[in-house]
């Protein structure tokens, strides 16, 4: 990844698209949706750049458009500060207990400031397509979530609790966290962007478990070392936490074979008529072997 404040990937999913077609990434690690909106209802600069949709807005003046693409709602929540706790209370030299229940209590708090953020991002990108030509019905408008970095605890293949989590897994954290993580907080956020989408107009890309068995520290999947080089199809799709190579903020985010997954991923979206899908991956293969299927 380069090291610029943005951090955008040179490998991120619109650039592992498929489809012979131009394509533009604006998206910036760290952002809120106040980073997306338009300024005249509180969008803000945020690392030095304009507003993405006042970015949106003069990069397809004048322009065909086929399709936009929005992913917002994790730092609204506040994943990065849920999973730091989490990991807080696993390393705690003096014990520590499960963040899970404080952790969801939290979560359910802040879920309808997300849905309801995430719908009016979505607003302001249509906003911003009008004033730039760009009627609605002549480009398709996705809104996705996030696939889930973590296993549950029952597919985690470091069992038992221990430091080797961290130390060689880098998945520090309790079962009943690794399990909350899994099936409750981000099917939560799924199902909470999937209503700012309905709400917005937008069509659902449900990505919550397109990594499954592809998570940090799961079970079937293993850190490359000189006997055994990365692979799409052994290796893990996420980031596995980490202080000590590359950027912390990388951490648990999707690694190059992730992006490469979402890339085909939206790929097959484009492909089929605009309706609500769900994407997952198929076991033993490479991000090139996603599956489309519509959302019920």
């Amino acid at each position: 990844m380069p090291r610029t404040t943005t951090n955008r990937s040179d490998v991120a999913e619109a650039h592992s698209l498929t489809l012979d077609v131009r394509r533009l990434n604006l998206a910036c690690s760290g952002a809120t949706s106040t980073a997306l909106e338009l300024p005249e209802n509180g969008g803000q600069s945020f690392k030095g750049e304009a507003s993405q949709a006042e970015q949106l807005q003069e990069a397809v003046t004048g322009q065909p458009l086929r399709a936009v693409v929005v992913s917002i709602g994790g730092n609204d929540l506040g994943f990065a500060k849920i999973i730091t706790a989490c990991t807080k209370v696993f390393v705690n030299p003096y014990g520590g207990s499960p963040c899970a229940p404080d952790a969801d209590k939290f979560v359910k708090q802040r879920l309808p400031g997300v849905r309801q953020a995430a719908a009016a991002t979505v607003a302001d990108v249509k906003t911003a397509l009008e004033r730039a030509g760009h009627e609605p019905g002549s480009y398709r408008l996705i809104l996705q979530s996030y696939p889930s970095p973590l296993p549950n605890a029952a597919r985690v293949r470091y069992p038992g609790e221990k430091y080797d989590r961290l130390t060689s897994g880098g998945c520090p954290f309790f079962d009943k966290d690794l399990t909350w993580a899994h099936d409750d907080l981000v099917p939560q956020i799924s199902s909470t962007l999937a209503e700012a989408a309905h709400e917005a107009g937008a069509e659902f890309l449900d990505l919550s478990r397109a990594f499954e068995g592809r998570e940090v520290c799961a079970k079937g999947t293993r850190h490359a070392d000189l006997d055994h080089p990365p692979t799409g199809a052994s290796s893990e799709w996420m980031r596995f936490l980490t202080t000590l190579q590359g950027q912390t903020q990388e951490s648990l985010h999707p690694n190059r074979f992730g992006q490469q997954a979402l890339g085909t991923c939206l790929t097959l979206q484009l492909q089929q008529p605009a309706v609500d899908h769900r994407c997952t991956n198929t076991s033993g293969k490479g991000p090139a072997d996603m599956n489309l299927a519509p959302l019920a």
